[in-house]
């Protein structure tokens, strides 16, 4: 992972966990590293923390549910 891409899957944990505040932390990072690993060995890496953000919030809304 570049430090690029790092520092965008920081900021989707942070915003992940601010818009589910009742979801235990590990919870949050767990399912970012989950989403996060569906991505290895892939090339182009430009919009993996997009899509990590995106199932990551699918997965996390239904935790919360």
């Amino acid at each position: 992972m570049t430090t690029t891409e790092h520092e965008h899957i920081d900021a989707v944990r942070d915003r992940l966990g601010a818009q589910f505040p009742d979801v235990p932390r590990p919870v949050i990072d767990d399912t970012i590293a989950a989403e996060h690993a569906r991505f290895e060995g892939n090339s182009i890496r430009d919009f993996v923390p997009l899509f990590v953000e995106r199932k990551a919030r699918q997965a996390l809304q239904a935790h919360a549910h």
